[in-house]
């Protein structure tokens, strides 16, 4: 019998059932963390925690899921839309990192932009964690990779996340989404070709690390 997840179970037979039972917690609902999220539900990920401590406005349309809602929390209004989803209201900062479980935790996904915060996840959350560098200013999404956080190259984001990685004596490693494109403009610009294909792509690294698929 037909459902909405059949030719989710087309894919992956049997482990399918290892997505339903998996625990993500997702920390960022905006440009990369909201198509993560519909990607993951979508799939068949239903037990996931979304933190994030931020309301919409209206220039967030451009590239947020959700973002029509303006004023609204988002991570409020998105557990609203992804029914059986759990949302934390929370600034995502190394003291708000150091004070959080994250024990209960399959998978780890950082799709914020505050670096101290991103070198405190990894410290505390580096095995389980999935990352996301600079989706910013950039147009093509062809240019997006995956590679262990030393392995960046090409994005200024990811740089920095190293460079505060070692300043803070950090040894582990995990894998981090980037582009080695150049950035199109000096301003804060983006377009959800580009941190939508980051979203996915740290869902599609999610999903086949739970399945054992890499």
């Amino acid at each position: 019998m037909e459902d909405r997840y059949s030719r989710v179970r087309r894919v992956f037979g049997e482990d399918f059932e290892k997505l339903q039972k998996a625990k993500v917690l997702l920390l960022g609902v905006g440009g990369v963390g909201s198509p993560c999220l519909d990607a993951l539900y979508r799939t068949g990920v239903s037990d996931i925690t979304i933190v994030d401590f931020d309301t919409y406005d209206v220039t967030n349309q451009n590239r947020q899921l959700g973002s029509e809602a303006v004023g609204e929390v988002k991570v409020l209004h998105m557990a609203s839309l992804y029914k059986g989803i759990t949302p934390i209201v929370a600034k995502v900062t190394p003291e708000w990192v150091e004070s959080f479980d994250f024990e209960p935790y399959d998978i780890v996904i950082d799709a914020i932009d505050d670096m101290e915060a991103k070198i405190a996840v990894a410290h505390k959350a580096h095995t389980k964690l999935l990352s996301s560098a600079g989706g910013a200013k950039k147009i093509d999404p062809t240019k997006i990779h995956y590679a262990p956080i030393w392995d960046t190259y090409g994005d200024m984001l990811a740089k920095g996340f190293r460079d505060g990685l070692k300043k803070t004596g950090f040894q582990g490693s995990f894998l981090t989404v980037f582009s080695d494109e150049k950035p199109i403009c000096k301003e804060m610009g983006s377009l959800m070709c580009v941190t939508a294909s980051f979203g996915l792509t740290l869902a599609s690294l999610a999903i086949r690390k739970i399945t054992g698929k890499m």
